[in-house]
């Protein structure tokens, strides 16, 4: 498949779906070729809003359309494992939506398939592929900032009050862990390379019995620690912070960075600048591409191991707080 047009399909026709569709357009060597909704007018009038030539009414027909390399999945969080089973049955490459699954256990299963099939498949972390993230990456791999020792990163917003709505309703997924916190226990994972050994939390769940806010804090040893805050209910931002024993780095709006700062003993500080015209979510499907054409089945910067570890977090995080979801 080098240097060929991969023909992506879109699963789902909302709005993470709509972002998706609309920054395809800036990925190189990328055809957005047909969108699959749960009713044929939805996925019609998605295919007409961006310019899409095949538009069905049915995921099975997307999965089974022969000319589609690649399916983004962007459905809500509990129909994610059995889309993902859907499309990987199929033999086609996956790209999910976070959270990957709703449980490690979906998405050791998932990965199961995948391996079965010898499909590509990866979570669609967008953050890990962001040229600031990147960059972060490198200054950390050069050892810039000495040994790590705290991780700092939030992530909140008042969504509103809408019981009935995604972020509220416990039935489609809702609560903060699985929408808004994988973005800061994801970063803490990408920065330390490790899950936690010891967690302690503060959570406070609403009305709903959603989870509406939490606090974490990460214990890896040795005196390394990850302060994490995230919400769907409080406005606490978008922040992270990396503090080494010779440095610190600091990401101002990590979930969609466009600069990654740089402050190093006895150096002057560093910016590093994107200036993309692209929202983001390019540059993982960029990502994804480039999987397929040398003919790897995952990506080193978002491995499936570490994407079934970071759900086992999740559960052990849900553990704590006796918190089930209604099909558990």
């Amino acid at each position: 498949m080098d240097g060929k047009i991969i023909k992506w399909g879109i699963l789902g026709a909302g709005w993470i779906s709509g972002k998706f569709a609309r920054d395809l357009a800036f990925a190189e060597g990328a055809e957005l070729a047909a969108v699959a909704a749960r009713s044929l007018d939805k996925a019609q009038a998605f295919a007409e809003e961006h310019g899409i030539p095949r538009a069905y009414g049915s995921y099975a027909e997307l999965a089974m359309d022969p000319e589609i390399d690649i399916v983004y999945i962007g459905t809500i969080h509990p129909a994610h494992k059995a889309d993902l089973l859907l499309c990987l049955n199929a033999g086609k490459a996956v790209l999910c939506e976070k959270p990957f699954t709703m449980t490690a256990a979906e998405a050791e299963e998932a990965a199961r398939a995948a391996e079965e099939h010898g499909v590509f498949l990866m979570e669609a972390m967008w953050t890990r592929f962001l040229p600031p993230i990147r960059k972060v990456r490198e200054w950390l791999d050069e050892g810039r900032i000495g040994e790590v020792r705290l991780v700092k990163a939030d992530f909140g917003f008042d969504a509103g009050w809408n019981p009935e709505g995604r972020l509220l309703n416990p039935q489609l997924g809702g609560g903060t862990l699985l929408d808004a916190g994988i973005y800061p226990i994801s970063f803490a994972s990408f920065v330390f390379g490790e899950q936690p050994k010891r967690i302690a939390s503060n959570v406070r769940i609403g009305e709903t019995g959603v989870d509406e806010q939490f606090s974490l804090l990460f214990d890896y040893g040795d005196g390394k620690t990850a302060q994490l805050n995230a919400a769907v209910r409080l406005p606490i931002g978008n922040e992270a912070w990396i503090v080494g024993t010779k440095g610190r780095i600091h990401l101002s709006g990590f979930l969609n960075a466009r600069t990654a700062e740089l402050y190093a003993d006895g150096e002057d500080p560093a910016v590093f600048t994107d200036d993309r015209e692209a929202d983001g979510y390019a540059f993982e499907a960029e990502a994804a591409m480039a999987c397929l054409r040398a003919g790897k089945r995952q990506h080193e910067a978002m491995p499936l191991a570490e994407t079934v570890d970071i759900m086992r977090t999740l559960d052990r995080i849900r553990a704590d707080w006796k918190l089930t979801y209604p099909f558990e």
